[in-house]
């Protein structure tokens, strides 16, 4: 099993800065995989940020040059720093973890963190 805790969400203006964090603890060793989603109401849960088994990030086209997703092995934590921040950018931010195999994927998440983005 493995357990991720996120941190770090709340309210920010338009074009302000917020940093995520997510903690990782269990069993470590099976992940291969782990990055950021989030979920709007009404809209279908989409990929932030992730690392790929080798190390290289993929982020969703809208917050590509604004997000910028970390990790830090030694303390079992993925960091998502977001800035120049827009209101749709408002959801519940989840932090997923995977063992990815060739025909199958166990996921685990976080309980979520909301981010809000108002004036």
């Amino acid at each position: 099993q493995v357990q991720l805790v996120e941190s770090g969400g709340g309210l920010v203006q338009p074009g302000g800065s917020l940093g995520l964090s997510c903690a990782a603890s269990g069993s470590i060793s099976s992940i291969n995989v782990m990055g950021w989603y989030r979920q709007a109401p009404g809209k279908q849960r989409e990929l932030v940020a992730g690392f790929t088994r080798s190390g290289s990030t993929n982020y969703n086209d809208s917050v590509k040059g604004r997000f910028t997703i970390s990790r830090d092995n030694a303390k079992n934590t993925v960091y998502l720093q977001m800035n120049s921040l827009k209101p749709e950018d408002t959801a519940v931010y989840y932090c997923n973890a995977a063992r990815a195999l060739p025909g199958i994927r166990t996921d685990y998440w976080g309980q979520g963190t909301q981010v809000t983005v108002s004036s």
